[in-house]
């Protein structure tokens, strides 16, 4: 007899003891606060970059100008040493990504990887006086201008209307 008396005393210590634990996740779940909105995107001034990248490139540079303020520049680069790239990123109104890229580099590599595998469609347009191809498929959808010494890309999530608005806001120099 001595010995179920035992087994049910661990039993009961053990539901007791999954109790304790549960009441305390439920209570730090409770009192930790959790945020479940999307983080801030944090902007960048790309100004003193542009002006680098316009001095040191052996092209015009394209940047954007009379942009709506719900457009937030996100990332800024410029690699003279690989092939004088160019990248200037955005937040595009509805979240969306859209980024303008220049290069130098072999057409056909240099746009697979800013379209992120987009294939060229029969349709050009016409968009600030430049020619410009739809790229569409990859991961990001594209409008590719070649010209002016480089390629250049504006490719991302945003919709057709969001790359068009880059590309004729867009000033080379």
């Amino acid at each position: 007899m001595a010995g179920s008396n035992g087994k049910q005393k661990t039993v009961r210590d053990m539901i007791l003891s999954l109790g304790l634990i549960g009441i305390a996740a439920a209570v730090i779940y409770v009192f930790i606060p959790h945020d479940d909105s999307a983080p801030d995107i944090k902007t960048v001034d790309y100004r003193v970059e542009l002006l680098t990248a316009r001095r040191a490139a052996s092209y015009p540079v394209a940047a954007p100008e009379g942009l709506p303020a719900d457009w937030k520049a996100t990332s800024v680069r410029f690699r003279g040493d690989r092939f004088d790239a160019w990248h200037l990123g955005f937040q595009a109104p509805g979240d969306q990504y859209v980024q303008i890229e220049q290069s130098t580099q072999k057409p056909s590599a240099f746009i697979d990887e800013a379209s992120q595998g987009a294939e060229a469609t029969k349709q050009t347009q016409q968009i600030a006086g430049r020619t410009w191809t739809r790229y569409t498929g990859g991961r990001y959808d594209a409008l590719v201008h070649r010209g002016d010494g480089a390629t250049t890309v504006v490719a991302g999530t945003g919709s057709l209307a969001q790359l068009t608005e880059m590309a004729k806001s867009l000033k080379m120099a």
